[in-house]
C-alpha cells in the first residue's frame, strides 16, 4: 500500500508538472487581445492561458529583457507598427513562413510585408488592417461647400493641391469660422504613407521629399489659418469632434475633418462626438472618404518567441486569431474591426451600414484602401527618427527656426541617436 501510495504521489507531482509546462503564456499592450482569448478559449476550452496585459509606454521595456535573456519569456507576445519592423531581424520572433503561406495565404499582402525579413521570412501575423480616411462632418460640407456627398468631397480633396485649396474655401466661406483640420498633427501619418523610400536604407538616413513637403503644408495651414491650432490627443483636439472647440477668446471654431485609420472611427471619433451633459451630439453628421494620399495608421501583430518550448500551441493560437475564418467573422461583426482575411471581407463587407456615418458602409470603404498601402517604407528605427523629425517640423512651423535649419538640426539629432547610421 505504502509503495502504491509513492506511485500514485509520484505520478500527480508529474501531472502537475506537466499542467504547469502546458501553460501558454501571452503578453500583450492591448486588451483587444485579451477579448480575443476568450473566443479561443471558448472553442478550445483545455488550453491553459496566462495573460499579461502592460501598459504601451512601459511595454518594451518590460520585453526586451525577458526575449534577450530568455528569463521569463511570454511563449506569444504582441508588437505594434510604430516598433514592429526592429524585431523582425532581432531573432527573437520565430520563423512563421510556413504558417503564413498555408493557413494565412489569404491575409492581406501589406500585413505581412511588415513582418517580412531581409531574406524573405515572415514572423508574425496580424487579424486587422489599418487603411487611414479623412472624416468629415456633412452638415459643414453642406453649409461651405455645397455638398456632403462623398463622391464629390473625395474629388475636392483627392491630392495635396485640392486639399489645401478647400481648406481656404472653408476659411473664405465660413468667415474663418472653419477649419479643414484640428491639428496639422494629423497630416503626418499620411504624408508618413506616401513616402517612396524608408528612413533608412543601406544603414544611410533617407529623407524622402514628401516629409519635406509635410513641412511645409503644416506650416501653409498653421499660417493661413486652415487648422486649429491644437495638439493631436489634447482636449482641444476632441472637442472639435463633438463640435465644442474655442479660441482663446472663446470664439467657437468649426472642425471640418479629422485624419483616422480604422481604429480611429470606433475607438476616437465616436466615444468623443457626445458631451459629458448630452446636449451635443455630432453621430450621424459624419462621412468617411480617403482623402489626399492612401495611408495606413497603426496595427498589431502577434509572434511567437523564438525559444518557446510550445511553439505547435503558440503557432495554433496565432493562426487562430489572424487566419480562422469563422473567429475573424465573428470578430468583425462584433467590434466592427476591418480583419486582414480577404476571403472574409469580401463576405461581409456589403452587409454594413453605419449610422454613425449617416448610413454610409464604412467596411466596404475601408476594403477598397487597402489595396493601396505601401507598408515597405517601415524600417526598425521609424519611432526614434519620427521623434526627432516631428520635434524640428513643429519649430519650423512656429517660426522658430527656418527649414533649411530645421532639417540640419533634424539630421544631427538622428546622427546623435544613430552614431553608426550614415546621415548625409
Amino acid at each position: 500500500m505504502k509503495r502504491f501510495l509513492v506511485i500514485a504521489l509520484s505520478l500527480l507531482v508529474a501531472v502537475g508538472a506537466m499542467a504547469q509546462e502546458k501553460k501558454l503564456v501571452v503578453w500583450s499592450f492591448t486588451d483587444e487581445i485579451q477579448k480575443m482569448l476568450a473566443y479561443y478559449q471558448k472553442d478550445n476550452p483545455d488550453v491553459n492561458i496566462e495573460f499579461t496585459l502592460i501598459p504601451n509606454d512601459v511595454y518594451q521595456s518590460k520585453l526586451k529583457p525577458v526575449l534577450q535573456s530568455g528569463q521569463g519569456a511570454p511563449d506569444v507576445f504582441t508588437l505594434e507598427a510604430a516598433y514592429v519592423k526592429g524585431y523582425v531581424s532581432s531573432g527573437w520572433m520565430a520563423d512563421l513562413t510556413s504558417l503564413a503561406n498555408s493557413a494565412g495565404k489569404d491575409t492581406m499582402k501589406y500585413t505581412k510585408d511588415v513582418v517580412t525579413d531581409a531574406n524573405g521570412k515572415i514572423h508574425g501575423m496580424s487579424w486587422q488592417a489599418t487603411p487611414g480616411a479623412f472624416f468629415y462632418r456633412r452638415s459643414l460640407a453642406k453649409q461651405y461647400l455645397g455638398t456632403d456627398d462623398p463622391v464629390k468631397v473625395q474629388a475636392m480633396v483627392k491630392d495635396l493641391k485640392g486639399f489645401v485649396a478647400t481648406g481656404e474655401k472653408l476659411k473664405t466661406a465660413s468667415a474663418g469660422k472653419a477649419v479643414l483640420i484640428a491639428s496639422t498633427g494629423d497630416l503626418f501619418q499620411v504624408f508618413k504613407s506616401g513616402r517612396k523610400t524608408p528612413w533608412v536604407v543601406n544603414n544611410t538616413l533617407m529623407v524622402d521629399p514628401v516629409m519635406e513637403s509635410l513641412m511645409d503644408v503644416a506650416k501653409t495651414f498653421k499660417d493661413k489659418g486652415y487648422e486649429g491650432r491644437q495638439a493631436q490627443w489634447s482636449e482641444g483636439w476632441f472637442a472639435g469632434m463633438k463640435g465644442s472647440l474655442a479660441d482663446e477668446k472663446g470664439k467657437a471654431v468649426e472642425v471640418f475633418g479629422y485624419l483616422l485609420p480604422t481604429w480611429g472611427l470606433h475607438y476616437v471619433l465616436k466615444p468623443n462626438s457626445k458631451s459629458a451633459d448630452g446636449k451635443i451630439d455630432t453621430a450621424g453628421d459624419w462621412a468617411m472618404v480617403q482623402g489626399p494620399i492612401p495611408y495606413f495608421w497603426g496595427g498589431t501583430w502577434l509572434t511567437a518567441y523564438t525559444k518557446t518550448k510550445m511553439k505547435p500551441e503558440a503557432e495554433k493560437l496565432i493562426a487562430y486569431l489572424t487566419t480562422n475564418e469563422k473567429f475573424l467573422t465573428a470578430w468583425a461583426k462584433d467590434t466592427g474591426d476591418l480583419v486582414s482575411n480577404t476571403k472574409v471581407v469580401d463576405a461581409i463587407k456589403g452587409t454594413y451600414k453605419e449610422p454613425f456615418l449617416g448610413g454610409q458602409n464604412h467596411y466596404e470603404a475601408f476594403s477598397k484602401m487597402t489595396g493601396n498601402i505601401n507598408a515597405k517604407i517601415l524600417s526598425g528605427f521609424d519611432q526614434e527618427i519620427e521623434t526627432i523629425f516631428q520635434e524640428q517640423m513643429a519649430a519650423y512651423q512656429n517660426g522658430e527656426k527656418d527649414k533649411k535649419t530645421a532639417i540640419k538640426d533634424f539630421k544631427d539629432g538622428v546622427a546623435s541617436q544613430f552614431p553608426d547610421l550614415k546621415v548625409n
